[in-house]
């Protein structure tokens, strides 16, 4: 199985503090996700990020076909980090490590995604063909929501 590395990194000026309350709240993924991707969160116990937490999603990243997709939130340190793990989806294997950092004017965000997709060679086609393009697509909306967000303040 081949596996994918995608890592972004991006300054916000904010304390870490207002950094952890937006991004630890999965019902602000949403704001963040482009719209085409038809992200909607189908089951969420609503309380604060805790390690073992379970979050299930519909998501439609390629010609409306609509997916479920289920994570957990597998390790939390508060003001410092979070894991996000698939559990049934449609990678073969999707591990989202979410950090944060203070900075003198903010906060350093550090996202490192290890994914691995199914269907041994036709994966790593349709990887080269529409995953990756997908995937950099999702974080270059993004980091311009945040930046309208957070940093045009």
């Amino acid at each position: 199985m081949k596996i994918y590395k995608k890592e972004t990194v991006q300054f916000v000026n904010a304390p870490i503090e207002e950094c952890w309350a937006f991004f630890s709240n999965p019902r602000n993924l949403q704001k963040i996700t482009p719209d085409d991707m038809g992200f909607q969160i189908t089951d969420f116990d609503n309380k604060p990020m805790y390690a073992g937490q379970i979050i299930q999603y519909k998501v439609s990243p390629l010609l409306g076909l609509k997916l479920s997709w289920m994570t957990e939130i597998s390790f939390v340190k508060d003001h410092s980090y979070f894991v996000d793990e698939q559990r049934f989806g449609p990678y073969a294997l999707w591990h989202h490590k979410h950090f944060f950092e203070a900075t003198e004017s903010g906060t350093k965000m550090t996202d490192i995604v290890h994914y691995a997709l199914p269907l041994g060679f036709l994966g790593q086609l349709l990887n080269v063909l529409v995953v990756d393009n997908k995937l950099k697509e999702i974080f270059d909306y993004r980091h311009v929501k945040i930046e309208e967000m957070f940093n045009s303040k």
